[in-house]
């Protein structure tokens, strides 16, 4: 079956009114932009992501206090208060994903960080619960345009070789955030109050939100091409003159089949399918161990408010070295391939780490051993979920390239934040029931039966390339 996405045939032959680069080594094509300048772009993506992730769980230690200042006495409710801004999350790329087609990704960016601050200032301010959550879930949908676009973004700026760097950034952020934010949460809670974590919040995202309005360029293909042609237009005076990947149909069809590109993927596309849910298990499994740490280290091991934010330091510290490794070793692995089926070894390689270290975190923590070994497994669990995530976004990049992989990063957001939403909900019945042990178990073996997708992508991708191509 065969999924057709928009953009010009760029095999087609060029005629005079053809627009394109000034030859492969032209200063305006952003893969000719200097390394350190694409690599800033891609530092403040990959801030952007930190920050705003950060704000999503640095309030998690604080929802005590904003629960008995409004008096509320559901333990599912004060949850939402944490995880409302993923339910947000989930529904963001079905926007920014067709609207950047028209106005490029810098846009985007400068537009919806802009926003995160206004509604961020709701949230500081907020009178009731009703009109906090609905701060969050709005702040929730502006932290996902960096994610959505963010691939793209590294798609136009680096040849398949040269993203190792750039993607395990990209995938480093949006999991070391919503790990680092707990930690300053309990010490900012516990020595101010739950109105100061946002207002923390407005001072860092206004610190980045300057060098991104003012440094970060334009890198979408479509639109830089199609400012050339316009401005040739004007300086020749020759309407005719059109960009090599203009798209000559109205703004609505644009937007329409953009808007439902990402569901299409979704439903049709079995790589985006099984990474997608792949992706989600192991996004929603963070959020369920973020919203569940506090807990499991006051009860079993009796951590204060602000120790027990320092028990999230493992699957950080984790993720940290899960980035630096594979940041290392996936550059070295793709310049000796050049399919995107090499993505997948070091799936196969980080994969078994997810299941095996949650074995190792809820059994240790179900015998009291000392506090030190099960944050120590949490550390491993982070190293295996970087290692998944960073490799599924490759693949998806290297897969669909530059503007379908804005898609394709936008239908796997969708199911992966619904996932941040909803599975760190079942923790409390699930531990309650079965203990930290089994509890835990459960989620390992859920884990252990994703690890062998991996093994498929890196036998059968080319034919499921073939068979459900996307052509742009």
């Amino acid at each position: 079956m065969e999924l057709e996405l928009l953009g010009a045939d760029r095999s087609a032959p060029k005629n005079a009114d053809t627009v394109t680069w000034d030859g492969p080594n032209d200063p305006q094509n952003p893969r000719n932009w200097s390394k350190s300048f694409k690599m800033t772009n891609v530092l403040l993506v990959g801030l952007s992501i930190l920050c705003t992730n950060f704000a999503t769980t640095m309030f998690a230690p604080a929802a005590p206090q904003l629960a008995e200042e409004f008096n509320v006495y559901s333990s599912i409710l004060v949850t939402l208060t944490v995880t409302i801004p993923s339910l947000g999350a989930a529904t963001g790329p079905l926007l920014f994903a067709p609207l950047s087609e028209l106005v490029g990704r810098v846009w985007i960016y400068r537009i919806t960080i802009v926003l995160f601050i206004a509604f961020a200032v709701g949230l500081a301010q907020s009178t009731g619960i009703a009109m906090f959550l609905v701060f969050r879930f709005l702040d929730g949908v502006c932290l996902t345009s960096f994610l959505t676009c963010g691939a793209g973004t590294i798609a136009d700026l680096f040849e398949k070789d040269d993203r190792g760097a750039a993607s395990a950034v990209f995938a480093l952020a949006p999991l070391l955030g919503p790990v680092l934010g707990p930690v300053a949460g309990g010490f900012v809670a516990e020595s101010l109050n739950w109105r100061w974590v946002f207002y923390i919040i407005l001072m860092l995202t206004g610190a980045i939100a300057i060098p991104v309005t003012l440094v970060m360029r334009e890198s979408m293909e479509s639109i830089v091409l199609g400012r050339k042609a316009a401005r040739l237009r004007k300086e020749t005076g020759n309407p005719k003159l059109r960009s090599a990947v203009a798209r000559d149909l109205p703004a609505r069809q644009i937007i329409g089949r953009a808007f439902s590109r990402p569901l299409r993927m979704l439903i049709f596309s079995p790589i985006v399918l099984l990474l997608g849910l792949y992706l989600a298990f192991v996004f929603g499994l963070t959020f369920l161990l973020l919203a569940t740490f506090s807990q499991v280290f006051e009860e079993t091991y009796g951590f204060g408010p602000a120790n027990a934010g320092l028990a999230y330091l493992g699957l950080g510290v984790g993720c940290l070295i899960g980035t630096l490794v594979f940041g290392k070793l996936s550059n070295s692995v793709a310049k000796k391939n050049t399919n995107p089926e090499h993505r997948m070894i070091l799936m196969m390689l980080g994969g078994p780490f997810v299941p095996l270290s949650l074995f190792w975190y809820g059994w240790t923590a179900e015998y009291q051993v000392h506090w030190i070994v099960p944050i120590i497994g949490t550390g491993f669990i982070g190293i295996g979920i970087v290692f998944v995530t960073a490799s599924g976004q490759l693949y998806m990049i290297d897969t669909f390239e530059s503007e379908a992989s804005a898609s394709a990063m936008a239908a796997i957001t969708l199911v992966r934040n619904g996932a941040g939403a909803f599975l760190p909900l079942a923790a409390p019945p699930l531990y309650d029931s079965l203990g930290l042990g089994w509890g835990n178990s459960v989620l390992g073996f859920i884990s252990l039966t994703f690890v062998p997708i991996a093994f498929l992508f890196y036998k059968y991708g080319g034919f499921l390339r073939e068979k459900y191509a996307f052509q742009v």
